[in-house]
């Protein structure tokens, strides 16, 4: 089958580069019936490629019969308004497995849900349709959703039903509820999600309630616009959620879950998405998931999607990986990175029929591997030294194989870490003695949180802003003790104890208890050059 698409991707190539059309004389009649000169030039393609003649006649002749219906179809919608939809079926309609189907653009997602699942012999609730790398919405009309004609359609099936016939109705009915149930885990997904997007969005002092944090490579916070926040939590949300469906090969699953985060991811910034690689690997699992579920041929832009994860790599690792070795002190782990691109790019150049592109990529490729191989007695001994599979694995990556430079890097992200979590406790209780003392003054705990975050952090900047701002002094998100307190009177200011001063000496450290919980309560979500402390779902993804 590979051989046959490759040809046919060869023969392809060669047609349009002589201009040759197949569908008018001297190839094709007046009564669209082939004529004798397809094949002069059957024996011409054959002798290029050394491929057997009669293979390659008949490869033309598919490709000839598809143009005529092509071109049918064009005239048909010119004349009636019906397009032709090309649909791709799944995986385990090993025939016919492309189709056309005629529909007229004004019907809604829902309705042509409904006719593919009756053409072919499809349950309606237990399939997905993507067009044009998304997910087919099933209240809008297919204009609105910029349907048109000759447009490809995939079906994706939440079910495995090759043995259907040979099943009894009770199976069957256990079938179905393991589709129902995985369609309600994908509900359930999105939903958290979104909540989890709003409820970062209440937190008045991410300081003191780090609901959420982003972090970069090295695992220090940092600040992300506003306005992008919540896009960028939900297409961080989704990707992983589509990750861990990768990982378990649910891959009808997972791609409406990457396809949601390419669309919130869409809708940052661009310096923004050129500076992470999160993005760049999204693409790349993607094509990944479109190449497992056997559907390469319908991602048009598979070239497109390739060569922005590729320019994303070269802008946020700068040339030779520079970038990322000033921020880490190494490449290691990203190279990994480059292995699946080569790999796709091999994979994507050999189904267009461009066998020397993808012999160079996939040599690329093997060489590569041969870098990131592990040997696993080097991993046995770092595991006796007291570290993990995962840090082992990092470590020697990092550091070219040798273990003991590997033990040393490795202690060393340790002791760094530490001293990161360290300093975000250390910032939160002085975060905290401000709060405290602005109470002491007598105002609300949300209006000197509000006032604190909006002066980043200065005691001074943030009693301006109080007394600039009545309005601030009290709010309904308040206990019902602060609803009745008046407002503070100047002789509370005046009497106020004077603004702590940043001496280590006095302060007092707070319970390990209270300090264990606000560990519990900070989740941060997977970043590239944004690196995660902790994933948002409980399927981890390993290294």
């Amino acid at each position: 089958m590979a051989q046959k698409k490759y040809l046919q991707a060869k023969l392809t190539q060669f047609l349009r580069e002589d201009r040759i059309q197949l569908w008018k004389p001297p190839y094709t009649d007046e009564n669209k019936e082939v004529n004798l000169a397809l094949k002069d030039l059957a024996k011409k393609y054959s002798d290029k490629l050394e491929c057997c003649e009669n293979e390659v006649e008949k490869v033309i002749e598919e490709i000839r019969c598809k143009a005529i219906e092509r071109g049918t179809g064009n005239e048909t919608y010119k004349t009636t308004g019906i397009a032709t939809i090309e649909v791709f079926l799944p995986p385990r309609l090993r025939k016919d497995r492309k189709s056309l189907l005629e529909t007229r653009l004004h019907i809604t997602g829902k309705e042509l849900r409904s006719k593919i699942a009756e053409t072919f012999g499809f349950q309606e609730n237990y399939i997905k349709i993507v067009i044009n790398k998304k997910q087919l919405q099933l209240g809008k009309s297919l204009e609105e959703q910029g349907v048109k004609h000759n447009v490809k359609a995939m079906v994706l099936e939440l079910k495995q039903s090759e043995e259907d016939v040979r099943r009894n109705f009770q199976d069957e009915e256990e079938e179905q509820n393991e589709a129902r149930l995985k369609e309600k885990r994908i509900q359930r997904t999105k939903r958290g999600l979104e909540i989890l997007a709003e409820r970062a969005e209440m937190v008045v002092d991410p300081d003191t309630t780090p609901y959420l944090d982003i972090a970069n490579q090295t695992g220090r916070s940092i600040e992300i616009p506003s306005s992008e926040r919540k896009a960028l939590m939900l297409a961080m949300g989704y990707h992983e959620k589509g990750r861990a469906f990768l990982k378990r090969k649910e891959y009808e699953i997972a791609l409406p879950c990457l396809l949601d985060a390419d669309r919130y991811f869409c809708e940052c910034c661009t310096e923004l998405l050129d500076t992470v690689d999160n993005y760049a690997v999204l693409q790349l699992d993607i094509v990944w998931c479109y190449f497992r579920l056997e559907q390469l041929e319908c991602l048009d832009d598979a070239e497109k999607k390739l060569n922005l994860a590729q320019k994303c790599f070269k802008n946020c690792y700068g040339e030779n990986h520079q970038r990322l070795v000033n921020i880490k002190g190494n490449c290691g782990k990203e190279k990994v990175l480059f292995l699946r691109l080569y790999l796709l790019q091999g994979i994507r150049n050999f189904h267009s029929g461009n066998g020397e592109e993808a012999s160079a990529y996939l040599n690329k490729a093997r060489q590569l591997f041969k870098e990131l191989y592990i040997d696993p007695s080097k991993v046995h001994s770092l595991l006796q030294l007291g570290f993990t599979a995962q840090e082992a694995r990092l470590g020697l990556r990092a550091c070219d194989g040798n273990v003991d430079h590997a033990a040393t890097h490795i202690a060393s992200r340790r002791e760094e870490l530490a001293q990161i979590r360290k300093e975000e406790r250390e910032k939160k209780r002085l975060r905290l003695e401000n709060i405290n003392y602005l109470k002491g003054m007598g105002y609300s705990t949300h209006a000197a949180k509000q006032a604190l975050h909006q002066a980043s952090g200065s005691l001074d900047d943030a009693l301006r802003i109080l007394l600039s701002n009545p309005q601030m002094w009290f709010s309904d998100s308040d206990s019902e003790t602060n609803s009745h307190q008046e407002s503070p009177s100047q002789e509370n200011i005046d009497q106020a104890p004077p603004a702590p001063r940043r001496m280590k000496t006095w302060r007092r450290r707070p319970s390990t208890k209270s300090w264990k919980t606000f560990r519990n309560t900070k989740k941060t979500i997977s970043t590239r050059p944004w690196k995660t402390k902790k994933l948002l779902s409980q399927s981890t993804y390993p290294t």
